[in-house]
């Protein structure tokens, strides 16, 4: 098993190095081509950081594994809200004061009500698939139709003005775009293959190697720009990148199987981890719309969120040493 655990540990780190190359080279292009800074934070950056979650759901469905992409995305949005942003409102705690964030707070928790009971036949079709595509359409164009229509003293304008790159050419940009791409696929080719082999050496599920390992690793990447976001004060755009890769994790990588490999939809996945991820979405909207309107994630309520994710680990591992079969 040295091998596929050397794959897991390579793979992580050359996703976490693949999607640095590709946002920055995304978002160069974009502010190349012209694009407000405010639209490439609210869309490219959003896509950029859940691309290592995007490129392992569509090698885990092409390859057949598709309980590793539907806990990956489930997973990683339980690892945004209650690993990630539990460690960064330690680190430093997040103020709420962007008008569009506070518009983003119910476009997440109605996707992800609306996953959930697409889901709940317990199967990911092909009309899902196309369901959940056509969600990220109507996301994106209601965040965008926020971003444009935005007041001029919103906190994310200047937040979003000072991380996106004026001064890379179009040449650059694209070169870094195609050499992040390229990366981000092999290592989730890497990264896939180990998950797998770990999870057949030690009787464990695909589901919960993608719920665990995989959904940790795929995260990294919001883990580093979250926590060096809040450092830097830009708290907006802490919480605004969590925001968008969980959107674009419901939305856009649980599609990828529906479109490409249809599958049923475990149980347990329906009555436990997206119930947990629901209530963490739920929880994320009442700290960042509370106090008139200033919400606030303190670093109170970051060790709630962090707790919460660690019990959530342990439930996994309980309830699976319970049954004798890791599932």
């Amino acid at each position: 098993m040295l091998y596929p655990l050397i794959a897991i540990i390579v793979g992580f780190f050359l996703l976490m190095w693949g999607a640095d190359r590709f946002v920055a080279g995304a978002a160069g292009l974009a502010r190349a081509l012209g694009v407000a800074p405010l639209l490439i934070g609210l869309t490219v950056v959003g896509f950029g950081t859940s691309a290592p979650e995007i490129l392992v759901s569509v090698t885990a469905a092409l390859q057949g594994n598709g309980e590793i992409a539907l806990g990956n995305a489930v997973g990683s949005n339980i690892a945004n809200i209650g690993l990630i942003l539990g460690v960064t409102a330690l680190v430093a705690p997040l103020m709420v004061h962007s008008n569009i964030l506070r518009g983003e707070y119910p476009i997440l928790l109605i996707a992800s009500i609306g996953t959930y009971f697409l889901l709940f036949d317990g199967n990911l079709s092909r009309i899902d698939g196309m369901l959940l595509l056509a969600g990220l359409i109507v996301a994106m164009t209601l965040i965008v139709r926020m971003g444009i229509k935005r007041p001029q003293d919103d906190p994310m304008i200047a937040e979003y003005e000072a991380e996106i790159p004026d001064d890379m050419s179009k040449g650059t940009a694209l070169g870094l775009f195609a050499l992040g791409l390229v990366v981000l696929i092999v290592s989730s080719k890497i990264l896939v293959w180990g998950a797998v082999e770990v999870a057949t050496a030690l009787g464990v599920s695909e589901l919960v190697i993608g719920l665990t390992i995989v959904a940790i690793g795929t995260s990294l990447p919001e883990l580093a720009a979250s926590v060096m976001s809040a450092l830097k004060n830009e708290h907006d755009i802490a919480i605004g990148n969590i925001i968008g890769s969980n959107l674009y994790n419901l939305l856009a990588v649980l599609c990828v199987p529906g479109l490409l490999a249809p599958s049923a939809v475990p149980e347990v996945l329906l009555n436990r981890d997206m119930l947990v991820m629901l209530a963490l979405t739920l929880a994320l909207l009442v700290m960042g719309m509370s106090r008139k309107g200033q919400g606030q994630i303190n670093r109170f309520e970051g060790a709630i969120l962090l707790l919460a994710f660690v019990g959530y680990q342990g439930w996994l591992f309980v309830s699976a040493t319970s049954s004798g079969n890791l599932s």
